[in-house]
């Protein structure tokens, strides 16, 4: 497919040709639950812990004799059944961690770039940089593209200090390598905006290779 190609002052400067297999597919609503899920159990730490009665300090010895007493008979004071007490069935840590073969994940990424597309909330714009680091020039670029408010991931082919740290203050805009976005970073952001040199990584990362990219 073919899409516009917008530059930083946001004027459309030509069209460029997008394969069809990444960002025109039908886009697999279980994968993209899948891959979410996993992504999302994936950043749990896991180390929530209670001790049990094994573990809590103290109640080592019978708080009173068996019988006799006119009272019920215990044999520690750190019983679940006591204020101070352990705990029953309480969580301990453990790997919430979820793997998913290789081809759920490409499908994943594949199906949120084809929806971001398919909604119109992909724009592919010139390669830039900025003069400097200022908040208020990225501000700029992402009114000229009407992006401005919008939650927004920008998808870049390489590290470029200038433009992460200039919209690192923006609580709406994301940067990241492109061929490093997975679906769940694609999903939970409105805009895409998307660097034409960051196609080529970007197609390869999915295993596949751009013959020629151009712009017209």
């Amino acid at each position: 497919m073919r899409v516009d190609l917008w530059d930083k002052t946001g004027a459309i400067v030509g069209d460029i040709e997008l394969p069809d297999s990444i960002f025109g597919i039908e886009p697999h609503e279980h994968a993209l639950y899948l891959a979410v899920r996993a992504y999302l159990a994936n950043h749990r730490q896991g180390t929530h812990k209670v001790k049990t009665r094994a573990e809590v300090r103290g109640g080592g010895r019978k708080p009173w004799r068996q019988k006799g007493t006119g009272r019920a008979r215990h044999g520690s004071i750190r019983s679940p059944l006591w204020v101070g007490g352990g705990k029953i069935h309480g969580p301990h840590p453990r790997d919430y961690s979820i793997e998913l073969p290789k081809k759920v994940r490409r499908l994943a990424r594949k199906s949120a770039l084809s929806l971001r597309t398919r909604e119109g909330n992909l724009i592919v714009v010139q390669d830039f940089s900025l003069e400097q680091i200022k908040t208020k020039l990225m501000v700029e670029v992402l009114r000229n593209l009407h992006l401005e408010g919008y939650k927004t991931l920008i998808l870049l082919p390489r590290v470029d200090e200038t433009i992460i740290y200039s919209a690192r203050n923006l609580p709406y805009v994301t940067t990241m390598l492109a061929d490093k976005a997975s679906a769940y970073h694609i999903l939970a952001h409105q805009k895409l905006l998307l660097f034409a040199g960051a196609i080529v990584p970007l197609v390869a990362s999915f295993g596949e290779a751009v013959a020629h990219v151009a712009d017209h």
